[in-house]
């Protein structure tokens, strides 16, 4: 099982990966609050031949299920070009938040929207690595915080090879229980692609996306250790920096 977590310093993800030890890490391709174009990474070369993994995430703005043009046509550009960006760091994914709509009246519009975005760039011959898209923590109109909701969204989806990111914060904060959830997820997508292992600051189905370390949130670490061990895909924590070594210590003991 190949752990890690998400690279604090863009600038060097791989000495940050060899330090903790980890056999994966997650990183960003451009200010995850921009809409900047991606550029080359100086240490492309020595990401790509590392034996380290590397998955992307995507921008924090992306709505690709928004009804709003002038949101949702720049998140699809960023995908495709931030999927580019992390093909030539030869990452495994690009992860993307599903996103969501302003109203009931437009979740259908939303859903519609992903298939769109695959459709559209399958006719310029497909993302340049995995799309995994990621279940999010709150909002009463997203695509993918509960889990009928991910259910129409693979309808819509699944035929174009999607992957999945199970976020385990993000399932409680969203009031989905993580006892079983596993087996849940994949009798919806067929799959997990990533898993971002965190707990939470919050109560189940606070909608709150608030990170916490292992020992320190309202999720059983043993809990999610066993989401670690039924899921078998690598798995990324995104827990706070100070915590993130006793973390990986936790899960390497439990996961023997």
């Amino acid at each position: 099982m190949r752990i890690g977590a998400h690279v604090r310093d863009e600038s060097d993800p791989i000495g940050f990966g060899e330090k903790l030890g980890a056999e994966v890490v997650q990183m960003f391709v451009v200010d995850p609050q921009s809409w900047d174009k991606p550029v080359p990474h100086p240490r492309a070369a020595e990401i790509v031949a590392s034996p380290i993994d590397v998955v992307v995430h995507s921008s924090y703005q992306i709505n690709v299920a928004s009804t709003n043009n002038r949101l949702r046509m720049p998140s699809r550009n960023a995908v495709a070009q931030q999927a580019a960006a992390a093909a030539e760091l030869g990452a495994f994914g690009l992860v993307v938040h599903g996103g969501h709509v302003r109203s009931d009246a437009e979740l259908a519009a939303g859903y519609e929207n992903w298939r769109k975005l695959f459709e559209r760039q399958q006719d310029k011959g497909g993302f340049a690595v995995p799309i995994l898209i990621e279940n999010t923590a709150g909002g009463n109109h997203a695509m993918a915080r509960y889990f009928d909701s991910i259910g129409r969204l693979w309808d819509q989806v699944g035929d174009f090879g999607a992957g999945f990111c199970l976020d385990t914060c993000h399932a409680w904060a969203g009031g989905e229980d993580l006892v079983g959830v596993v087996e849940r997820i994949k009798g919806i997508t067929g799959r997990i692609d990533l898993v971002h292992l965190n707990s939470s600051r919050d109560e189940f189905d606070s909608g709150a996306d608030r990170h916490a370390n292992l020992a320190d949130g309202t999720i059983d670490p043993q809990l999610l250790a066993e989401v670690c061990r039924t899921a078998d895909a690598p798995v990324i924590l995104e827990t706070p920096v100070d915590g993130v070594a006793a973390d990986l210590a936790y899960l390497r003991e439990h996961l023997g």
